[in-house]
């Protein structure tokens, strides 16, 4: 009998959807699972067909988080800092990585849906990071990019209180970039992955090296970073500007 994979990969028209697949769990993080994710993303990152990915969960939310009973029984993983590199590897993919979050998005599943570039929450979704009721402290990111996203202050009233905050708060804050009425997620997600591989690919890989490189740095080094590293025009510039003067001609 063969195993139910536990991420599941569905491409599109220039798109892929990765979909965490542990709903009678609520899609709770396991190194099995991790082990898939990691491998789904050294996968993507030679696959010059998919343009963006966007990352899910399936059932019922995102992601409960970190599997509390695997904390509890200790865990075989690879390395002290595997979780966190594989995070990194799936945040440096050359093309944009979305997260679409419905229902629970706690701790360990923030810290994934952080790892994207983006976040877009339906009006179901719920965000929190738990680590201090449990007693215990970030190891897959929180502490470094939770207040890249929202502000140092935002970041340790989370942190602190533990508290669970709606999908309007999370827009309010910056952790989610917009809401939709669940019922219309699928949709948005086809429309904004449609959006962005109609755009260049070139242009995508290159944006995202320029903003990681200079990310809160000064400014004056910032600007200088982009004239000197920037990474010129894209193979398929003259092509695209052809397309759009022959519509206008």
């Amino acid at each position: 009998m063969m195993t139910e994979p536990l991420i599941l990969r569905e491409d599109r028209a220039g798109w892929t959807i990765l979909t965490l697949n542990r709903p009678d769990k609520l899609n709770a993080l396991t190194v099995p699972l991790f082990r898939e994710l990691r491998a789904h993303v050294v996968a993507l990152a030679s696959d010059d067909a998919i343009g963006c990915v966007v990352l899910r969960g399936a059932g019922k939310c995102f992601s409960a988080g970190h599997d509390l009973g695997d904390i509890a029984s200790g865990e075989d993983v690879p390395s002290r800092g595997w979780h966190s590199e594989t995070l990194r590897m799936m945040e440096r993919l050359r093309k944009p990585v979305i997260a679409a979050v419905h229902g629970h998005c706690y701790t360990g599943a923030l810290e994934v849906a952080l790892a994207c570039d983006f976040i877009i929450a339906a009006d179901s979704a719920r965000f929190g990071d738990t680590h201090a009721k449990w007693a215990l402290t970030p190891i897959w990111g929180m502490s470094q990019r939770l207040p890249r996203r929202v502000g140092t202050a935002t970041a340790k009233r989370l942190m602190f209180t533990a508290d669970m905050i709606d999908a309007a708060e999370a827009v309010r804050i910056g952790l989610a970039e917009y809401m939709v009425p669940a019922a219309e997620l699928d949709a948005e997600i086809e429309r904004i992955a449609a959006r962005i591989v109609a755009n260049s690919a070139f242009s995508h890989a290159a944006n995202k090296r320029l903003l990681e490189a200079t990310d809160g740095g000064a400014l004056d080094a910032g600007l200088q970073w982009e004239v000197m590293e920037n990474e010129g025009v894209g193979p398929d510039m003259r092509d695209r500007i052809a397309a759009f003067t022959g519509k206008r001609g």
